[in-house]
């Protein structure tokens, strides 16, 4: 991996349960709940290996979902219209629908969680 691309990400939620509530309904996985003692608590998001960019949701006093901060995107997988159309039952809001980027990079779309995060997302088709 090359110096300086992305290893982990943390969102961060208002509500820890809803946030994971919204992502398994999303993307339909389930989140790895961790707590390391203290306040701080995360939901990991499923690696199919150690190379694979992870991350989590973060419940911390210290951390406020923000729309207008950095833009984490997620795999969307095979075709990312599967994941888009659960976004708004799960409580989210699609900003930028499904959109095609030039030949042969794919899809992307943009959206706010259902705690105010933007989040992008990429896929192939």
């Amino acid at each position: 991996m090359a110096i300086g691309n992305a290893t982990w990400f943390e969102i961060p939620t208002a509500n820890f349960s809803r946030a994971i509530t919204f992502y398994e309904s999303v993307f339909g996985v389930s989140l790895n709940r961790e707590s390391f003692g203290g306040p701080i608590e995360m939901a990991i998001f499923p690696s199919a290996g150690e190379t694979d960019v992870t991350g989590c949701l973060v419940d911390d006093p210290e951390s406020k979902p923000n729309g207008q901060a950095t833009t984490v995107y997620l795999n969307g997988g095979a075709d990312l219209a599967v994941p888009l159309a659960r976004v708004e039952k799960a409580g989210g809001k699609i900003c930028v629908p499904k959109t095609a980027l030039p030949p042969g990079m794919g899809f992307f779309a943009v959206l706010l969680d259902s705690e105010g995060n933007r989040i992008g997302m990429h896929s192939m088709a």
